[in-house]
């Protein structure tokens, strides 16, 4: 498995609008991501404008066919102006799971 670990903070007061974005990619790798193996979302309770997503594919091009994909480049379209900033990003082969 290869994974991708993205931590993105959105602007004050677009919270739940970044939210319903990633939410939308949810529904998206579910529907259309076969070698996306799961994809969840967190929104910090400390700060509600944190949000960590925790991605695993079968291998590095399924997550580069999902970065590149209408999912993940639809998100960005619709909420990439309401982000702090730019994404934090880990990727890399899984080294363990449970």
């Amino acid at each position: 498995m290869f994974t991708l670990t993205a931590i993105l903070r959105a602007k004050k007061g677009h919270e739940d609008t970044v939210k319903a974005e990633l939410l939308k990619v949810g529904d998206y790798v579910r529907a259309h991501e076969p070698d996306t193996a799961s994809f969840f979302v967190t929104q910090s309770a400390d700060d509600p404008c944190v949000f960590v997503t925790h991605e695993r594919f079968a291998d590095r091009a399924a997550m580069d066919r999902h970065n590149n994909g209408a999912g993940s480049q639809g998100f960005f379209a619709a909420a990439g102006d309401l982000l702090d900033g730019p994404a934090t990003v880990v990727t890399g082969p899984e080294v363990f799971a449970r």
